[in-house]
């Protein structure tokens, strides 16, 4: 995907988003640090431009709730959250590539451990197939179908330099 195909998919889903909700009432997008952020402020631009409603947007790390923990050789490197109350809320989980399924569940450990959403909903710009959970996303970009040995890579302007997305092959 380049730049222009990411925005349409960011304001595709802002209208899904929109259309399934009824609206943006009482809804809070929330980033996976790392890119799952700049997609989630993304879609709250969207949502603001579509809709002339401002949506919450916080973040949250996952790296103490994920289940590899145990085999890493190195401290895991927490960052801060910014996970804001989510306590009846309508809760959009926002991450730039579904593949395992791994790290939406840790994701989802993260948010029940601040309180109880009446909702969550999973947004990806990417679902590249490959579940090991029974995790599926209410909004994707775009189902790119790949081989294990595929790597994709997201790419932001806030931590790249560009917008684009890219299939690699792994070594």
């Amino acid at each position: 995907m380049d730049e222009k195909a990411m925005a349409r998919a960011i304001t595709r889903i802002a209208h899904e988003i929109i259309e399934r909700n009824k609206g943006v009432e009482n809804l809070l997008l929330l980033g996976v640090r790392r890119r799952g952020v700049p997609l989630a402020n993304r879609l709250r631009e969207a949502i603001l431009r579509i809709e002339g409603a401002e949506v919450e947007v916080g973040v949250i790390d996952i790296t103490l709730y994920r289940d590899d923990l145990s085999t890493a050789h190195a401290e895991p490197a927490v960052e801060a959250s910014s996970l804001p109350c989510v306590t009846g809320k309508t809760v959009v989980l926002v991450d730039d590539v579904l593949f395992t399924g791994r790290t939406v569940r840790a994701a989802l450990d993260a948010i029940v451990d601040k309180g109880r959403p009446s909702s969550i909903q999973l947004a990806v710009l990417i679902d590249r197939g490959h579940r090991e959970l029974p995790i599926r996303a209410d909004f994707v970009g775009k189902n790119v179908p790949t081989s294990r040995r595929e790597l994709i890579a997201v790419e932001v302007m806030e931590y790249d330099g560009c917008n684009q997305v890219l299939i690699l092959e792994q070594n």
